[in-house]
């Protein structure tokens, strides 16, 4: 591939095409079914696919098929085939749907407001991951504009990711037969380590969801009468929370939801960390001098991809400061969110850690922890030697720098489905989502450099595909 008319192709397609299409998606609201049971009256699903499919059909090539699939009361899929010069296929995978709102965006920002600030494109799901559907076919456009021979692709972008995926199965059965057997996958729906070198996922965490509920009394009493006498629902709540976690360290003390790491993702790890250094936490907006929970640069990078830990992130049951009166409360509900390492058995975590919360409760209260969501974490197959140097290749022609391997500290539940239905496929993971991007957060933005790079180096491992 020639670089330079490379770069040059991408750069107009991306700028005069690309960009002023992601903002126009940007305004769309379509939030994935977990947080709009409505999607389907409300129609922000619809106004995505048309934006995508319509772009798509202005870019199409010679014998393209372009296709949104829709079962009964599933979010669409769109389904895009391109011919190849070979018989194998590689399958490139995104999502449209997107995390809701979210507090805390700054006063000239909004997640369904666009804004270009130098080389950052902010509002939600830009990053996270509208750009997949553009750039991928972008990078086949490429392959095509330098003659370039590439297996057949397919293209799928999904509505349901932020959701856990759970339409996908269905698509992926009804369509089994159009998609064939592909033996590279590409998914840009991950994250980067900086924005100057191709960062390839190796791993991703699963998580199990659930709603822990405390109850106490039947309603409300002045504290005066209840303090001292009636336990307080948040001293439970520790309690509960102290049988998981190590309160002093954030260690997860249940041996179910341990894994032993293994030895080549160490070592990558250890590669990756000689590079990030301490931006690994300073890329963080921690609040004036909080620090990080340890000093090890390594033992961080491993917790945050291959070790289970545990996140509050809802409280049910709490009054406003504003409206707050000196009241016993009398019941308490938290969303807690466990991340789990890959290799652990997802069902057998979520019983277990439904039994410990449940168990000999504290003074009897009534405790309940509703399991809402499991998905097991994934370990992707050993990269080939022509993965490997396609990727380094790539890396070093488009961003000047080695390429680098890290595993994921979220979840990509479509990568653990393929893996599992096409053990044979070799996987590039790999996206824009690097320092501050702060996906599913405020001030959420797409870095268009790494865009443009990244569409660059997906085009040229597809060529290495094909040449190897």
């Amino acid at each position: 591939m020639n670089t330079q008319k490379a770069l040059q192709f991408v750069n107009e397609i991306w700028d005069n095409s690309i960009i002023p299409n992601l903002v126009d998606y940007i305004c769309i609201p379509n939030k994935s079914p977990q947080f709009d049971k409505e999607w389907q009256t409300h129609g922000y699903m619809d106004l995505a696919v048309t934006l995508i499919k319509n772009w798509c059909q202005s870019q199409a090539l010679d014998n393209m098929k372009i296709d949104v699939i829709r079962l009964e009361n599933r979010t669409p899929l769109i389904f895009m085939e391109i011919p190849g010069s070979s018989d194998e296929t590689v399958l490139l995978y995104g999502h449209y749907d997107k995390q809701p709102e979210m507090s805390g965006w700054d006063t000239d920002l909004g997640p369904w407001k666009p804004v270009i600030k130098k080389d950052k494109l902010f509002g939600r799901g830009g990053a996270d991951d509208g750009y997949s559907a553009f750039a991928s076919l972008a990078a086949i456009k490429l392959l095509r504009a330098q003659n370039l021979p590439h297996a057949r692709c397919v293209i799928i972008i999904e509505g349901c990711e932020e959701s856990g995926s759970f339409d996908l199965p269905f698509y992926i059965d009804a369509l089994q037969d159009r998609i064939g057997q592909p033996s590279l996958i590409v998914c840009l729906d991950s994250g980067c380590g900086n924005y100057e070198q191709l960062w390839m996922t190796t791993s991703l965490r699963g998580l199990i969801g659930g709603i822990l509920q405390i109850q106490i009394l039947e309603q409300g009493i002045h504290s005066g009468i209840g303090s001292g006498i009636v336990p307080s629902c948040f001293r439970v709540l520790r309690q509960l929370l102290n049988r998981i976690e190590n309160e002093n360290t954030g260690e997860i003390v249940l041996p179910s939801l341990q894994v032993e790491i293994p030895a080549n993702r160490v070592q990558q790890t250890e590669c990756a960390v000689k590079v990030l250094d301490k931006s690994i936490f300073d890329k963080l907006p921690f609040h004036k001098n909080t620090q990080p929970q340890s000093t090890n640069l390594m033992e961080l990078l491993l917790n945050q991809t291959w070790r289970p830990a545990l996140s509050v992130t809802a409280v049910e049951g709490f009054p406003l400061i504003a409206n707050a009166g000196n009241v016993t409360l009398p019941k308490l509900a938290v969303k807690l969110s466990m991340r789990i390492p890959p290799g652990c058995d997802p069902a057998k975590a979520a019983t277990n850690l439904k039994k410990i919360l449940e168990k000999d409760p504290p003074y009897q209260a009534s405790v309940s922890f509703e399991v809402q969501e499991k998905g097991a974490g994934w370990d992707a197959p050993a990269e080939s030697p022509w993965l490997k140097q396609a990727a380094e290749g790539a890396s070093r022609a488009y961003f000047g720098k080695e390429a680098l391997y890290l595993g994921e500290g979220g979840s990509i539940p479509f990568m653990g489905m393929l893996g599992k239905k096409f053990p044979k496929a070799q996987f590039m993971i790999t996206g824009v989502l690097g320092p501050e991007s702060n996906a599913h957060g405020p001030n959420e933005f797409l870095h268009i450099p790494t865009g443009k790079k990244l569409t660059c180096c997906v085009a040229d491992v597809i060529s290495k595909h094909y040449a190897r």
